[in-house]
């Protein structure tokens, strides 16, 4: 199950029945394939962070979305919406890879993602970080007298969580 939030700015001099109607529109258009839109907010009039066609304010509306794959025509709408002169803005995000990542349940047929140990390669194509080499009895001395390293005076490398500063060389 895939889901979405799509949010519009709207014009805001457009009454707000017509602002209505074009969510209802857009609700349509999005559950005739068998997609299910599962709530809708007014945000009302809001002022905007930048300036878009010499307007400073706009109307907010946001929708949350559900559907299987292919059931909610994101393309067609977002079409729509493109051409619509009342509409200012448009952004749709798809939310279930985020609450997958966060580790939240998702109602998916697929097993748990298999993940990274120290070493491996990550998504970004570099190796996952590794503890250093420094010894417990360093770095318990370095505690202990709450020596700071210097700009420059060490590197740090973390892993699992960890932190330890290496000595740079030739400094003591």
């Amino acid at each position: 199950m895939r889901t979405y939030e799509l949010m519009f700015i709207s014009d805001p001099r457009v009454p707000d029945e017509d602002v209505i109607a074009m969510t209802e529109d857009i609700q349509g258009m999005l559950t005739a394939n068998g997609g299910e839109v599962i709530r809708v907010e007014q945000w009302g009039r809001r002022r905007l962070a930048y300036e878009i066609d010499k307007l400073k304010e706009g109307k907010y509306t946001l929708l949350y979305l559900a559907g299987e794959d292919g059931q909610i025509p994101i393309g067609e709408v977002e079409l729509r919406m493109r051409q619509n002169d009342r509409i200012v803005r448009y952004l749709t995000v798809r939310t279930d890879l985020d609450l997958k990542r966060a580790g939240l349940p998702q109602p998916t047929e697929a097993g748990p993602e298999p993940e990274t140990t120290e070493g491996e390669a990550t998504a970004e194509g570099g190796t996952a970080p590794t503890r250093s080499a420094a010894t417990p009895a360093a770095s318990a001395e370095k505690s202990a007298a709450g020596a700071e390293t210097p700009a420059g005076g060490g590197a740090t490398t973390t892993g699992g969580g960890a932190t330890a500063t290496e000595p740079a060389e030739g400094k003591e």
